[in-house]
């Protein structure tokens, strides 16, 4: 579901006079259905930056990303988004949503776009939340208001509440307790048990170790360093 293959990234670094600054090179990895893969490698690696060429918000240098068959490397802005509305769910770190717009709708807004009735996709949503442990009592209000937490529940919830054939993590149980933490494993053994291709970043060894099949080291696809 996920296949990249040869890709190599730099930067352009404008107030360093325009500098061509290699970050990565001959990048390869797959991430078959049902299965999930960890990324691994310390910060500042190229973990978020593999992730976010997936996800089709870095243009790429050489080689090709496909997700479910489709060349995202220079794919039309549509394309991408047609990708992401129905194939390719992800789940980031910081909730990134409009003001005033209550935690239910922001929840159920994935399923409204494809087409979902609205009595549907929020009783979809309202179990996704439940499932999170966001009390009811919070559903109507905006998440923005939420603590740091909550807010990473409500990203879960609604990365999770369409079963998107490929799913993105990015770090999805970073700053969670217990058992916040347990229905988030949960839910990602659930999508690995309906057949979802998951790539993530899995900062938390224990969470690795339970939800992933093997990791991949991004130190690996590091261009060499200047003589």
């Amino acid at each position: 579901m996920i296949e990249v293959a040869g890709v190599a990234k730099s930067f352009t670094v404008w107030n360093h006079g325009g500098a061509v600054i290699p970050v990565m090179r001959d990048a390869c990895l797959t991430v078959r259905p049902g299965e999930c893969v960890a990324l691994t490698g310390a910060s500042g690696s190229g973990k978020s930056t593999l992730m976010r060429m997936i996800w089709g918000n870095y243009r790429i240098d050489a080689g090709s990303v496909r997700v479910a068959g489709v060349e995202v490397a220079g794919a039309e802005p549509r394309t991408v988004i047609r990708l992401r509305r129905e194939t390719m769910g992800y789940v980031s770190q910081f909730l990134r949503v409009v003001p005033r717009v209550p935690t239910l709708r922001v929840v159920a807004e994935p399923l409204l776009t494809l087409g979902v009735a609205p009595q549907t996709a929020e009783a979809r949503a309202a179990g996704m939340l439940a499932a999170v442990n966001i009390p009811e009592r919070l559903w109507a209000l905006s998440p923005t208001t939420f603590s740091g937490g909550e807010q990473q529940r409500v990203n879960i919830a609604r990365g999770f509440v369409h079963p998107w054939p490929v799913l993105l993590l990015d770090e999805p149980t970073a700053s969670l307790d217990g058992a916040n933490r347990e229905a988030v494993l949960r839910l990602i053994e659930g999508a690995k048990a309906r057949g979802a291709a998951i790539l993530g970043i899995f900062h938390d060894e224990g969470a690795r170790a339970r939800v992933c099949d093997r990791a991949v080291d991004v130190r690996a696809f590091a261009p060499p360093a200047a003589a």
